[in-house]
């Protein structure tokens, strides 16, 4: 990115250095020139990992677009250099880059469904439930949809399903493996094939209408 970007927004940031925290108003995001950024959210009183971003990615715009709080901690893993954008500044963008821009849009777009459909994930009170609805949401990456029967290839390993999902991981593969000891899920290398994605859609709709119930 020209220099001229950097002279305008640039920030830095050192390793463990708190960015901005989950609750706080929030009236600025960013764009990773260089280094690590871990999200984090408090979930039942214990801190999650979100996710983690590294170069060329953006996070913290969920604030902006839905005009509210932070729902997580941003926190700097290594030496972070990064473009910071306020509402103001970013219609400035908006007219004079318009490539970054229109980049910038199209990862609100996927980033605003995947924050909603995580915490659906997240609200689950029953980790069995939370990885079961992983595996239903990277399904839905996938094209499946509510009556879907046939198999659905989805990118994931255990690893990737526990760390999505907040779940230990000896956890997630036993979940995992008993789908698979009654042919539910096939495993092999860095992808799972759902052998009948309706099934786990029912599973866990049922799951969360009970939820539901129960919290109204």
């Amino acid at each position: 990115m020209a220099d001229p970007m950097f002279d305008k927004f640039g920030v830095n940031f050192n390793p463990n250095q708190i960015i901005f925290c989950e609750h706080e108003p929030g009236n600025d995001f960013y764009m990773i020139q260089k280094g690590n950024v871990r999200v984090t959210k408090v979930v039942d009183s214990r801190e999650k990992t979100l996710d983690e971003f590294r170069a060329g990615d953006v996070f913290g715009e969920m604030s902006i677009l839905e005009e509210a709080p932070r729902t997580a901690t941003a926190i700097a893993l290594t030496e972070v250099t990064a473009l910071r954008f306020t509402k103001e500044n970013f219609d400035e963008l908006l007219k004079g880059n318009p490539v970054i821009a229109f980049k910038l849009l199209k990862t609100f777009s996927k980033r605003i469904y995947d924050a909603k459909r995580r915490l659906m994930i997240l609200v689950l009170d029953n980790d069995e439930d939370k990885v079961i609805d992983t595996l239903c949401m990277l399904a839905e990456q996938k094209g499946a949809l509510p009556d879907t029967r046939n198999s659905i290839e989805i990118d994931a390993t255990e690893e990737s399903v526990a760390k999505w999902c907040s779940v230990d991981l000896d956890l997630t593969k036993k979940v995992i493996r008993s789908f698979q000891k009654s042919g539910k899920i096939v495993i092999g290398g860095h992808k799972m094939s759902l052998k009948n994605y309706n099934e786990l859609y029912r599973l866990i709709n049922s799951k969360r209408k009970i939820l539901m119930n129960i919290n109204s």
